[in-house]
């Protein structure tokens, strides 16, 4: 019966060993003067990205980019990017000013939307429920943790900020990493913070009321916390760390399924700021310490590449996945067996 059991497992084991190779990471641009921290994926063929020195870029055929930068913005970071479609798509920016933009035709001209020169606005990232209703969040100010709604695509945003009255403890903010420390589903909002503590919180409501609750993450410094989330059906998944210790792997991920907080039998190796539920199965993670996968739902993870990225996702509709990091790199993550 030992024998059987020990056969059994290591026959699992070699099948998600199998399961992980049979992914391919293949590189699509790099060269850029850009660090690459936004990504929407539309469709099989339609993405976009944006990035540092102000550049963004667009893929019409899911392999081929054309790179522009806005004028007079070209030392602006765009930490974060929505598409809708290859004509329309919203830029959200990192640091003061605070700055979002909106393009209606595929990024030939970009119109400001939404402008704050306070000093110590910080925004951090943004996401839709649908091409009408967005919200983007930021670093705390006097306390308060920043949002705004837009209800009209992006046309007009609100700042919503006292109306919730999200109180951040001293040192705890948001992270602007990959810009999926915001997530939506359905009616719900969840946003992740870090640095002194790392809480997740959550609306059911489209960000009228909220409540928090702590993540089993590391956390006491303003380089440790949560960086990203994504929901696949029934599963938050939360993966950060320390991005000063890329390589420390303690505490730095974590998976909600059926309202319960469990760590991963191995959980991915070191610091990672983006993480993306693909399916039932599979569950992409990446970050400077290289580039993790699970097949198995989220309960082991293994790597894939010593190659690390910032951000990571797969496209709204169709198989089209892709990671982007610095130096302008883009690539795809290939599977014959994805659906």
């Amino acid at each position: 019966m030992k024998l059987f059991l020990k056969i059994t497992l290591l026959a699992l084991a070699f099948s998600k060993i199998a399961g992980a190779q049979s992914f391919k990471i293949l590189p699509l641009a790099s060269g850029k003067n850009t660090s690459i921290r936004g990504i929407s994926v539309v469709d099989k063929q339609v993405a976009w990205v944006s990035g540092s020195n102000g550049w963004i870029a667009k893929t019409i055929n899911g392999k081929d980019f054309e790179w522009w930068q806005i004028s007079g913005y070209e030392k602006i970071d765009f930490r974060d990017i929505e598409a809708f479609s290859d004509q329309d798509a919203i830029i959200l920016s990192a640091g003061s000013p605070a700055y979002i933009f909106k393009t209606m035709d595929g990024g030939k001209s970009w119109e400001k939307k939404y402008e704050n020169n306070d000093s110590n606005i910080f925004l951090d990232g943004m996401d839709f429920w649908n091409a009408k209703e967005g919200i983007a969040f930021g670093d705390p100010i006097n306390g308060i943790m920043q949002l705004l709604m837009t209800k009209d695509g992006g046309e007009t945003w609100e700042n919503i900020s006292d109306k919730t009255n999200i109180r951040l403890n001293d040192g705890e903010a948001g992270f602007a990493a990959s810009g999926t420390g915001i997530k939506v589903v359905k009616n719900k909002v969840y946003i992740a913070t870090g640095g002194t503590f790392s809480r997740l919180f959550t609306s059911t409501d489209k960000g009228i009321t909220w409540k928090s609750e702590d993540l089993p993450l590391i956390h006491g410094r303003s380089s440790t916390g949560c960086f990203s989330i994504d929901v696949f059906k029934n599963k938050l998944f939360a993966v950060g760390g320390d991005y000063l210790q890329d390589e420390n792997s303690s505490k730095n991920y974590t998976l909600k399924n059926q309202g319960e907080w469990t760590q991963a039998t191995v959980p991915p190796f070191g610091y990672k700021s983006c993480i993306v539920g693909i399916n039932d199965k599979v569950v992409l993670t990446t970050g400077t310490s290289g580039t993790d996968l699970s097949v198995d739902g989220g309960k082991t993870f293994s790597n894939l590449s010593k190659e690390g990225f910032h951000v990571c996702k797969k496209a709204k509709k169709g198989k089209l996945i892709l990671l982007a990091g610095s130096e302008g790199r883009i690539a795809c993550l290939s599977n014959k067996l994805l659906k």
